[in-house]
This record gives C-alpha cells, structure tokens and sequence, in this order.
C-alpha cells in the first residue's frame, strides 16, 4: 500500500440504521479519515445521523461495485497511490465476504475468507455446524413447494422458512401448515435478487422449529482465542415473524444458562473457522438444550455494541476497527452495570398523524437515549423484520433488570395516532 496522505480506513457499505453508519466517526477517534465505498449513497439518505456523518470534511464517498471483489480491489489500489490505507472494514452482511476476500488478496487484517463465507451463507452454516457437532435445528435445502412441504411435514409443524443469505430477519417466517409452507417457499424463491442486489442462493431453507427463548452471544476473536463479551437477552415480535423489538445485557438468565448458550456459541464459531474480530452469534435455548441459530461474523447490529459498552465500561466499536488497522484490542472491563434497549414499532401500516409523549419519555429515569425516526404525515409499515423499527428508546441503571424496566416505563410514555392503510381504502 502507498504512504503518502493521510491514513485511512476504507468502510464497504453500511448498516440501515443510525448506529450502523457511524464508523467514520469511529475511525476519527483513531486517527483515521475515512474513504466509503458504495453502490448506492442514497440508500443511506434518510438515516438519522445521514449528515453528521456524510458531511465531514474526513469522509470521502466513492462509487464502486460494492457486489465485486475486483471491483472494490481496483477502488483499493487507486485509494492507495494517494493515501495510507491502514485498512478496510464493514459491518454490513451482504459485504463481509468480499471485504475478507479483499483484505487477505491486499494483505490487510481481517477475517479468514472461508469462515466469512460459511457465516454468510445460513446453509453453509449449518452444514459445518452439523459436522462439527454444534447442536442445531434439523433443515433441508429445498429447491421445490413440494420438498419444502414433505421436510415441514417430516420435522413436524410449526417449521421456519428463511432465505440464505439476507439479514435482519428479512423473510424469515413460521410455517404453521404445508399451505404457509408452500406460500413462504414460493415467496422466498421467486426473489432471485437479495436486498443489495446480489444473488440468492435458489430455493429457500426450511427449518425444525426450535421454542425457547432467544440470545445473542457477543464475542471478539483475538490470535485465534475467543472471548466471550457476554449474552444478550432479546425479545421477539410475536410469530409468525421473528423481528427483534428489545435487548437487555447483561443477560438477567442464571449463569448456568448463559454458560450452556455461550458454550454453544463459541463452538459455532469454531466449526466455521472464525479468526478474527467480533461475532454476534444466535442461539435459542429449549427443553432439550441449547440449539444454535446463526452466526454474524461482525459486530453486533443496532445499539447493543452501545449497551456493551455501557454495562462493562469497553468501546467495542473502536476495538473492532482497531483489529482492522493492525492493532490490539483493548478488552478489560471497568464497570459492570446493565443497559437496556426497546425498539418503536407498529402492528399495522399507515401514516402517523400524531406523537406524543416524546418528552416524558426523555424525562424517564434512567433514559440516556429517545430516537424517533418518523414523525408526523410519515407512513410507517407493520413489523415484520428489523428494517420496520422506527427507533428506540435505551436506558441504563446498576443492573440488567433495572434497565430493562426502565426502559420499558419510558417507552410506554410513547403514543401514535395512525392511520392504518386499510382505513384508507
């Protein structure tokens, strides 16, 4: 890489929401101006924080085929004849294994290729899962209505159907009988274009149910090892959907619980070759044990790096982009409290014709953060993934449950009048 300029980090693409656009201000608190490359800078406009980010004089926007490894190594190399690329990084899904690929072809730090790209793929994820002996649910690759129907009917209804390859439980639905079955299918695999443009695997995989209650288990890699940050507890919007609308960390679940999860996690990480850097890693624990979800080979999405850092007094955002540039994490914890986040949602379509209680809930105690990214004469859509969260409200206290009260009280002094869609017609 050249040395003349300005060191710099190089960010593919983004995260739709305000937390997942801030690593150019991260990359400030290092030292680092940012170049970001995208496809497509638009699709970030109505982000809150669009401008705070988009606007600073450090960051540079470029255009590039973000869906093409020799495309962002092209955008790489020129980068690079005027400034110092220390490196390059993104927390979004759908970039992760070109970015790896990028960065092993360029010499830079990042994960192993391979395990970027069983991460990615739930298939392939399950597959390693399932010769590592990872405890999992049974699933099928089925590429017709029928074989998805004669898997449902084999595991027993209620079945998951997802596709392989989106994020933020986009499409990911509960089948309750072979009709719903066939109807997610059919769904699933007439979209041959995921939400960035890039191909989906064919066919949809359908899935045993696993009933329980839902973790997530965050955790840096560093030389190989494994540390376990600790478990998130999430709450899920009713079925037949599987949107996240809350977060508490640490997790208030007894030790022997969080330990059989976290077990569970580190060995889903192990059996796709995991490396380097952060995971935010699902798993679900039911009457016969833990059962593994997924795994995201970055971050954390939305707040939780901040109730991370919150609870145990780390900035995990600027440790994983410290890995990205070649230096150490720095993982020691200082404080140990409890934070906790509720998501703004709608169970129907419509447009807001009034807000209250934004104040009051900004007043709550214990409140450290009201964002609302909608307001009056806007339409907002009826929950069915995590792209239909509409903000949140996040508080902190001295331990999990606390905060998760708290937040909850606040959020409850939030109310809308909408008019619902079908009202309309």
């Amino acid at each position: 890489m050249g040395r003349r300029g300005r060191d710099t980090l190089v960010v593919v693409e983004a995260q739709l929401t305000p937390e997942g656009i801030l690593w150019p201000l991260v990359a400030a608190e290092l030292g680092l101006a940012t170049v970001f490359l995208t496809n497509d800078l638009q699709r970030y406009a109505k982000v809150p924080r669009f401008g705070a980010v988009f606007g600073r004089d450090d960051v540079s926007v470029m255009t590039a085929d973000t869906n093409s490894t020799a495309s962002i190594v092209e955008m790489m190399r020129g980068v690079s004849e005027t400034r110092r690329v220390r490196g390059i990084f993104t927390q979004c899904d759908y970039n992760l294994p070109l970015v790896a690929e990028v960065a092993r072809e360029l010499g830079l730090p990042g994960l192993n290729p391979r395990a970027a790209a069983l991460a990615r793929n739930k298939l392939l994820t399950r597959e390693a899962c399932r010769e590592a002996g990872v405890p999992s649910p049974d699933f099928l690759n089925a590429t017709s209505a029928e074989e998805a129907v004669a898997f449902a009917e084999k595991v027993g209804f209620p079945c998951v159907v997802k596709p392989m390859t989106e994020s933020a439980s986009t499409d990911v639905a509960l089948g309750r009988d072979a009709g719903e079955v066939a109807r997610l299918f059919e769904r699933i695999s007439g979209q041959p274009l995921d939400r960035r443009g890039q191909r989906r695997p064919p066919g949809a995989l359908v899935e045993e149910y696993c009933a329980g209650h839902e973790v997530s288990v965050e955790t840096f890699t560093v030389d190989g090892q494994v540390t376990v940050l600790g478990v998130v507890d999430k709450a899920v919007s009713p079925h037949p959907y599987f949107a996240e609308v809350g977060q508490v960390f640490p997790s208030v679940l007894p030790e022997r619980v969080t330990g059989e999860l976290a077990a569970t996690a580190v060995a889903a990480l192990r059996a796709v070759g995991h490396d380097f850097g952060a995971a935010h890693t699902e798993v679900r624990m039911t009457e016969r044990g833990p059962r593994l979800i997924e795994i995201n080979a970055r971050l954390a999405g939305e707040d939780i790096p901040e109730l991370v850092d919150a609870s145990l007094g780390l900035a995990t955002r600027r440790q994983v982009l410290a890995m990205h540039v070649g230096e150490r994490p720095d993982l020691t914890v200082t404080a140990r409290r409890g934070a906790a986040t509720r998501k703004i949602t709608f169970p129907a379509s419509g447009t807001i014709r009034r807000v209250d209680g934004l104040d009051a809930a900004r007043r709550s105690p214990g409140v450290v953060e009201v964002l609302l990214a909608v307001g009056e004469g806007d339409r907002v859509d009826a929950l069915v993934s995590n792209h239909e969260s509409y903000g949140q409200v996040r508080a902190e206290a001295s331990e999990p449950g606390e905060a998760q009260r708290l937040a909850e009280a606040a959020l409850n002094q939030i109310s809308f009048v909408v008019d619902r869609a079908e009202d309309r017609d």
